[in-house]
């Protein structure tokens, strides 16, 4: 497949017409005999996978030809005394939920552009720690994978051309669903890494402050999970209930339990989006 786009702005791209999963095969680039060929930002993606993953080992699949998946590497060490610290590692993928709902709602603004009639301008937003929905609906999952000695893989997943009877579960959709009837692979796969390589180098070059690169400030203004009646599943199995109100400098998202008031913090966990 070409992809001009993609590849003017990619650092390197290795496109590949079927895979078992981008992370794994990146991960094999950047740690075998050619690693040095693999510099940071580094692209492995494909629209057919066949083993992808989700969080917490879950699986991820989708019929051939309809989804991008996307994995890029990431060479900062995350260690003492390296240039990202150990406690910013929870902000990566964020940056990528940050990039990848970007270019969604630019995706989603071109076609509402062009529409002659538009009964509804479908919504895009992250939800908290790495997802990204329409209209409460995930369109792109987010799994960031820690490479000892090497760096971080980020790994995401967009659905893009998927009918209704091809959705893997009930709470996802996709951008043909959303409207986007004519959505190039190219110019999202292109989109999603300039959002991200600016994200992250500002990110890198303010030593993983959240605060002084501005990702904080971004990720808050897209965040749909802020201010919202939530669940959070821990993983010690707590559950807890109540309003998000945060993400601190962290990373961590802050919910204000219903039982008490009383402010939780929430470094990692399942976050349910309750109806209100």
């Amino acid at each position: 497949m070409k992809l001009p786009l993609s590849s003017a702005v990619a650092e390197r791209l290795e496109w590949l017409p079927r895979t078992g999963s981008t992370n794994d095969t990146l991960r094999e680039h950047a740690t075998g005999p050619d690693a040095s060929g693999w510099p940071d930002l580094s692209v492995v993606a494909t629209d057919t996978q066949t083993q992808g993953r989700g969080r917490l080992g879950r699986t991820w699949t989708a019929p051939a030809g309809k989804c991008l998946a996307v994995s890029v590497l990431l060479r900062q060490p995350i260690d003492e005394g390296s240039t990202l610290p150990p406690d910013s590692l929870g902000w990566l993928p964020l940056m990528a939920g940050a990039a990848m709902t970007k270019v969604v709602r630019s995706l989603i603004e071109g076609e509402v552009g062009h529409a002659t009639r538009v009964h509804h301008h479908p919504v895009a937003s992250l939800k908290w720690p790495n997802d990204v929905l329409i209209d409460g609906a995930k369109v792109s999952g987010i799994l960031s994978e820690l490479i000892p000695e090497t760096g971080v893989i980020v790994g995401a997943g967009l659905n893009i051309s998927l009918d209704e009877n091809e959705l893997p579960v009930p709470t996802a959709t996709s951008l043909l669903i959303a409207g986007v009837s004519h959505a190039s692979l190219d110019a999202a796969l292109a989109g999603y890494l300039i959002n991200l390589s600016r994200l992250y180098r500002d990110f890198v070059r303010f030593e993983g402050d959240a605060l002084r690169s501005g990702l904080h400030a971004q990720v808050t203004a897209l965040c749909s999970t802020l201010g919202s009646p939530v669940l959070a599943e821990l993983p010690d199995g707590e559950v807890v209930s109540g309003i998000a109100r945060e993400i601190d400098e962290l990373g961590r998202i802050g919910i204000d339990r219903d039982s008490d008031g009383w402010r939780v913090v929430v470094a990692a966990g399942d976050i349910t989006h309750l109806k209100v």
